[in-house]
């Protein structure tokens, strides 16, 4: 593992969630409803909980975003909802933190942006909102944006490279001015009492290149819990594969404690996709398993039929309503392989190296569907009702070979 991972060395508690050192990468989520409406934020938060996000921030930016915070944290409650909640504060911070005590009691982090606490005032403002932090014991995370950085910084070192006999690029300047904005910032934050193991550190940035290059600086230089994310990644496939691209790296190296794919959900869509994608960013490289993974071929011309594209979507979708049951009832399960193949050609070498497969029939094979488990043939099966007797062998499978959580 790179040294970068080797450094990672502390652990901050956030709610109950340890992040951190050796412990689980954490998939967060951000919701995108007006927090001042509880009922509605309350809803996401659950949902994006649900599917997975083990913390969950919420945009704090009026009195009665503040003023609603206990509310949602009841409201969850009653939902039976226990995610912690992160508040992310800008501007105002300071002032909502002061004038809501149940707010700062309720939220298990805030979120500080050190490009916009203040300008003349930045140093009283940021000791204000760690003075709440200290008061109630809980954790900041010191979240650097290149959209919002710190102007008089970023100026500061600009000036300096100017007047090196060879000036660097500034590209390069500005994610120094990155680093040393989130480092000066958890300096402050530590003069002002805050114990070095309530601080984690994020660097955001919207390009891939940007964003490795800025994290890995940062982790060469301090042992905090890293939160990772492409900054406003974008919609659809761009934003997935643009997040997944610069994480994968990271992730690789051993950098990231934490992470959050910033996707802009298609208009009414769902935002628990967000969650969903980072999930699978995390066991598509084999550091955390949450579901069952479904290999599926992607179809040519021996699979005229959608039959099988049917057959992996409607598994795929049955696996995720299960999990939930499964996840108290079978341990490892979220390790499953399955595999539902189109033809011959490929279709029994993969469903031999899965824990369960089938291979459909292609285009002119004989309308019969193998299944194997374990590597061995199992059983064929034949007929229209072919889905739902593959789903209940995969029912007896699981209830067979995962032992009682």
């Amino acid at each position: 593992m790179a040294e970068a991972a080797r450094r990672r060395t502390v652990t901050v508690d956030v709610g109950g969630v340890p992040v951190g050192a050796d412990h689980p990468i954490v998939v967060q989520s951000m919701t995108n409803t007006d927090t001042a409406d509880a009922e509605a934020t309350a809803l996401q938060v659950a949902a994006l909980a649900a599917a997975g996000s083990e913390l969950v921030r919420v945009t704090v930016n009026t009195e009665e975003a503040a003023a609603a915070v206990p509310r949602i944290a009841e409201r969850l409650g009653q939902l039976g909802t226990t995610v912690p909640l992160i508040g992310d504060f800008h501007y105002n911070g300071h002032i909502l933190l002061r004038k809501h005590p149940d707010c700062a009691r309720t939220l298990a982090k805030y979120r500080i942006n050190p490009g916009n606490v203040g300008g003349k005032r930045h140093d009283e403002n940021f000791r204000a909102i760690v003075e709440v932090a200290l008061a109630n014991g809980k954790p900041v995370r010191i979240g650097v944006n290149w959209g919002s950085l710190d102007q008089a910084l970023l100026t500061e070192l600009m000036d300096a490279n100017a007047a090196r006999p060879e000036p660097r690029d500034a590209r390069e300047v500005m994610l120094d001015a990155m680093v040393e904005s989130a480092l000066r910032s958890a300096a402050l934050a530590e003069e002002c009492g805050l114990d070095h193991d309530r601080i984690i550190l994020s660097a955001k940035v919207s390009g891939v290149q940007d964003l490795v290059a800025v994290y890995r600086k940062l982790a060469a230089r301090c042992d905090l819990p890293l939160h990772l994310g492409l900054t406003e990644a974008g919609m659809g496939a761009k934003g997935i594969v643009a997040s997944t691209a610069g994480l994968a790296i990271l992730l690789q190296e051993g950098i990231g404690d934490t992470i959050r794919v910033s996707l802009t959900p298609a208009p009414r869509g769902d935002r628990t996709e967000e969650v969903l994608v980072a999930q699978q960013v995390l066991q598509s490289l084999g550091i955390r398993s949450f579901v069952p993974q479904v290999t599926a071929c992607p179809g040519c011309g021996r699979t005229t039929s959608t039959f099988f594209q049917e057959m992996a979507a409607e598994i795929q979708a049955y696996l995720r309503r299960k999990m939930p049951e499964w996840r108290e009832r079978h341990a490892g399960v979220e390790e499953m392989h399955v595999a539902v193949m189109g033809c011959v050609v490929n279709g029994p070498g993969e469903s031999k190296h899965a824990n369960i497969g089938i291979s459909l029939p292609g285009t002119f094979e004989e309308p019969t569907a193998p299944v194997y488990v374990d590597g061995r043939l199992f059983t064929t099966l034949r007929g229209a009702d072919l889905v739902p007797r593959f789903l209940t062998i995969l029912d007896e499978y699981v209830t067979s070979h995962y032992a009682r959580a």
